[in-house]
């Protein structure tokens, strides 16, 4: 049967060489639409790095001179700040708070620094946080070495410890920062003022669509004297207190959470604060991806009507291979293997092009790179298995009618 297949389509070598540049174009879209997908998936579920699961950020005012409230003169504005971060830290229902200054995840605000070890050095953009020591545990910060956010705490209280992104050279230079764990760095290119690198980082995103291999930040300890107004003040809620945490602050911050000339202005959950920060990116992508499943929908019908019409075509010639004692599973059989045939011989050029376009850096990037041999297996045997999906059902429906109809019915109408 197979010689006699081969037999076929050799004969008919036109029809079949059409259907086949057809089959590998769209083999070439079905795999670079795959890729894309896939990778926005893996970024997607990649790790964090922190948790905003029952996090705040609480926002901090000061009275002007036109509010009655207002004291003249008030130059105690770092230690009013203090008091009232502890009057909230102190609070039952905390688990932790900090401090920071444009610091806290989900912040289009981020400030830039420069990292220097020898002759090893920072080139892509490395976000700064200056934090107090508890901002590790807010956000349950992990050690690249498993240093848990409570030991990571403890190693900011000195301040001459940083804390860094364990894959800040690993583009670069090939190395791990664990490997550097307690050498001196340079921060801002000053290399008579060094710290000594306690921890380095699991990576920190920047946002839900930023890949973790390209995402680099250093902590360092915030001095009581940069304590100003604009600090980013953010707690941690006990998980099993997290009730109407919003509303119980507000209710108390007028008579309890005041110092001085500072109060509280503003109170938001970090669930809130990600989702609006997210929604651009969030639009951009569901329209990419609706343009990307219009074009899928439009290659499965193309597929689905070139297979569907070749069968129909073929009634005549699936009557008489049922009239000389062909059942309907070999009728079928046959069909389906002839489809799949064309496609295999299709597929060995579409691979290769797909391998040339991916070294080409025609497609995205994940993790510095645009061609990796697993991904590439992946999203090429998910590429011929959604085709072949295609061919099944585009040569299933047809086969089916026309082997219900009599051969001789069939034959007279050919």
């Amino acid at each position: 049967m197979n010689k006699k297949l081969f037999t076929q389509i050799k004969n008919e070598w036109y029809s079949n060489l059409w259907i086949s540049i057809e089959l590998l174009l769209v083999s070439v879209v079905m795999w670079y639409v795959v890729d894309y997908i896939y990778v926005q998936y893996r970024v997607y579920t990649e790790p964090h790095g922190f948790d905003i699961s029952h996090c705040y950020l609480i926002n901090m005012g000061e009275l002007t001179d036109k509010s009655p409230d207002f004291i003249p003169n008030d130059l105690l504005m770092a230690e009013e700040i203090n008091e009232l971060f502890n009057r909230i830290a102190h609070r039952p229902e905390i688990e932790a708070a900090s401090l920071s200054q444009s610091s806290h995840p989900y912040n289009r605000s981020n400030s830039g620094i420069d990292v220097r070890y020898d002759t090893l050095h920072s080139y892509n953009y490395v976000v700064r946080r200056y934090v107090t020591p508890d901002f590790v545990r807010v956000f349950r910060y992990q050690g690249a070495r498993g240093e848990t956010p409570e030991q990571l705490a403890e190693m900011l209280k000195d301040d001459r410890n940083i804390l860094v992104s364990n894959n800040l050279f690993k583009e670069k230079y090939g190395i791990d920062l664990t490997s550097l764990v307690g050498k001196q760095f340079c921060l801002y290119g000053d290399t008579t003022n060094t710290f000594r690198l306690a921890a380095s980082l699991q990576p920190v995103r920047y946002s839900d669509h930023e890949q973790a291999f390209d995402s680099y930040c250093v902590l360092h300890n915030l001095s009581h004297d940069s304590y100003d107004i604009h600090l980013e003040l953010c707690v941690r809620v006990k998980e099993d207190q997290d009730v109407d945490f919003i509303n119980r602050l507000k209710a108390d911050s007028e008579k309890q959470l005041r110092v001085g000339n500072v109060f509280i202005a503003d109170i938001r959950s970090f669930a809130d604060i990600r989702r609006n920060f997210e929604q651009e990116s969030r639009n951009n992508l569901r329209n990419y991806i609706f343009g990307m499943a219009f074009l899928l929908l439009n290659i499965f019908l193309g597929l689905l009507g070139t297979f569907w019409f070749r069968t129909q075509q073929r009634r005549g010639e699936i009557a008489l291979y049922k009239a000389l004692g062909g059942t309907n599973k070999t009728v079928f059989y046959r069909l389906l293997t002839e489809g799949v045939l064309l496609l295999v011989l299709a597929t060995i050029p579409a691979v290769i092009i797909d391998w040339n376009l991916a070294y080409a850096e025609f497609n995205v990037r994940m993790n510095n790179t645009t061609l990796e041999i697993g991904r590439f297996i992946i999203t090429s045997v998910t590429s011929f298995i959604l085709i072949l999906l295609m061919i099944i059902i585009g040569i299933g429906i047809p086969a089916r009618k026309a082997m219900k109809i009599q051969p001789a019915e069939a034959l007279r109408e050919e």
